[in-house]
């Protein structure tokens, strides 16, 4: 535990490994900001107690910052939990809600730029689904209720459950998973699966509190039927800004939330590299990596390490359908995580399951070049059905999977600077 002494700013919960505060909290002024992990015995007392002057409080431990506090605000009347505690300078503590202030930033966005209109006039009267019946989803539901819109909770019990859904809410406006599912690790999972999505004829749009991974499982289900949607950073970013203003006394310019929000995405967002086998997709993403100063993965490389056999040993010894289903089980493992540098196998693109790992944390760059100067060494697959054959069918794949193409430059460095210069990373 950090001693309270040292502790100005911070983060109070149980288990909290992978929280992004620290470096949104930075941006916006309010450090130094520092993580706490407690365990239930210890909450109350380090929350009463200390120096400190300013703690957001997450899972299990909201309501406990809520009845520590000497005044708080309505929302947290209302709800009975908390995330936000200041230290007052008469010692007092106040607490407040700023995922009801959050959400309610993130889905006036959303309604603007997806619904085209202002959230009360695009949700009044509209039923709007909130998946789980937590904490998150109580400030949901508080911020759905304050654009007039019919809010349904779902959950696994009850009357409302999710196998009703296409039954009793078929005609919903807005869905909105405020559970944990999808959540890293355990992602791309989806708490509604895409054919009931897809039966949902008045379904607008659909928004997810989780942040990571950056396309949740539902958003990849809504994505692909062409139905907007958006995860949870800007949520994570604008309750944040919210704390932060509270927590340093003062006004703060609300495009800092937008700023950060574009900051977090492009530095946790991972570069994926796809493209015919022999294009270069290896020496390109060292040389990238080392210039973003980011980590690196080959996954044909973390096949060896994982498998013990090199993928063209594999295939030959147990054939290509077995080798692209742990290749499939590698991509999972570090397509799941945040600022890498992959460079894919050039068949991965043959699995239309591998596009949604891939795509859920990462940009997708299809490097290019003619194919008759790709090399065919240690390839067997290249070997036994040419180049040729390979490029008609992966072509189209690498096309659609893309959100750049890139003609090769005739370098490593090159093609690494190219990169980083269309998508508009600094180094």
């Amino acid at each position: 535990m950090l001693p309270q002494n040292d502790l100005t700013f911070g983060l109070v919960g149980r288990k909290l490994g992978h929280s992004w505060s620290p470096q949104i909290h930075e941006m916006l002024g309010s450090a130094p900001y520092s993580l706490v992990e407690l365990e239930p015995q210890e909450v109350e007392g380090f929350l009463r107690g200390g120096s400190w002057q300013g703690l957001n409080v997450t899972i299990p431990y909201k309501a406990v910052a809520a009845q520590v506090a000497g005044q708080t605000s309505e929302r947290v009347r209302r709800l009975g939990v908390a995330n936000t505690l200041v230290r007052r300078p008469d010692g007092t503590i106040f607490a407040e809600n700023t995922d009801v202030l959050g959400f309610s930033w993130m889905l006036e966005r959303f309604c603007r730029n997806s619904l085209c209109a202002e959230a009360c006039e695009a949700l009044r009267g509209a039923k709007a689904l909130v998946l789980g019946s937590g904490g998150a989803s109580q400030a949901v539901q508080m911020a759905l209720r304050e654009t007039s819109a019919n809010v349904v909770v779902i959950s696994r019990s009850g009357e409302e459950r999710y196998e009703t859904i296409l039954e009793r809410h078929a005609d919903a406006r807005l869905i909105v998973n405020a559970t944990p599912v999808g959540m890293y690790p355990n992602c791309p999972a989806t708490p509604i699966e895409p054919d009931v999505l897809q039966k949902m004829d008045d379904l607008a749009g659909v928004l997810d509190v989780v942040y990571n991974p950056e396309r949740t499982g539902i958003c990849l289900a809504a994505e692909r039927l062409g139905i907007p949607s958006e995860s949870g950073l800007a949520m994570l970013v604008s309750q944040a800004f919210w704390s932060s203003r509270l927590f340093q006394r003062e006004a703060l310019d609300d495009s800092l939330v937008e700023t950060i929000e574009k900051d977090l995405r492009s530095r946790m967002r991972n570069i994926v590299l796809i493209g015919m086998p022999g294009v270069g997709k290896t020496t390109s993403g060292r040389q990238l990596a080392r210039l973003l100063k980011r980590p690196f993965v080959d996954l044909d490389d973390a096949f060896e390490l994982e498998i013990g056999s090199s993928p063209a040993e594999f295939i030959r010894s147990k054939g290509e359908a077995s080798f692209r289903r742990r290749e499939s089980e590698i991509a999972a493992s570090y397509a799941e995580r945040s600022g890498f540098v992959i460079a894919c196998g050039g068949g991965i693109v043959t699995r239309p399951e591998n596009y949604d790992l891939l795509h859920q944390n990462g940009t997708l760059v299809y490097l290019d070049r003619p194919i008759d100067a790709l090399s065919t060494s240690g390839r067997p697959i290249s070997q036994n059905r040419g180049v040729a054959e390979l490029a008609r069918e992966r072509g189209p794949l690498y096309e659609s999977w893309a959100d750049l193409r890139l003609g090769c430059t005739g370098s490593p460095a090159g093609d690494a600077a190219a990169i980083a210069s269309e998508l508009g990373l600094t180094h």
